[in-house]
């Protein structure tokens, strides 16, 4: 089945840290529908070819485009605007918090996380988002 076709909530992963991007990726799949990158450049490349998650979630430093670059392109696009965007990252700073919130993002947590609360969290903002998560 085509990814946009499937019924489950899609999620978007930007993560360079492969073992993280797996851990990622094999935790939500049973939820949630996974497509992952390394760079955010390839992760909005795919946006314009018409790969449009439900949910997006960006690592704040990756190779090329970082995570708050993406929430920039994401959020000031007329077309992707209204895609959640969760950041993950390793700075507890709430200045970064910050910056991200103004940015747009809709979460931030911060790495290491909890697995369990990450997929929580992904269906909280789905629901408040209008895209009813359904278990």
């Amino acid at each position: 089945m085509n990814w946009s076709e499937t019924k489950i909530p899609k999620v978007m992963v930007v993560e360079d840290d492969l073992p993280l991007q797996l851990i990622i990726s094999r935790s939500l799949e049973e939820q949630f529908s996974i497509k992952a990158f390394t760079d955010g450049k390839d992760a909005l490349a795919a946006l314009h070819q018409g790969i449009i998650p439900d949910m997006l979630i960006c690592d704040l430093r990756t190779v090329g485009m970082g995570g708050l670059e993406l929430l920039q392109h994401v959020k000031s696009s007329g077309f992707f605007s209204s895609i959640p965007v969760l950041i993950l990252s390793g700075d507890e700073s709430t200045q970064t918090r910050i910056k991200c919130f103004d940015a747009g993002a809709d979460d931030y947590m911060v790495k290491p996380f909890n697995p369990k609360e990450l997929e929580v969290r992904l269906k909280a903002i789905l629901r408040r988002s209008g895209k009813i998560f359904q278990n």
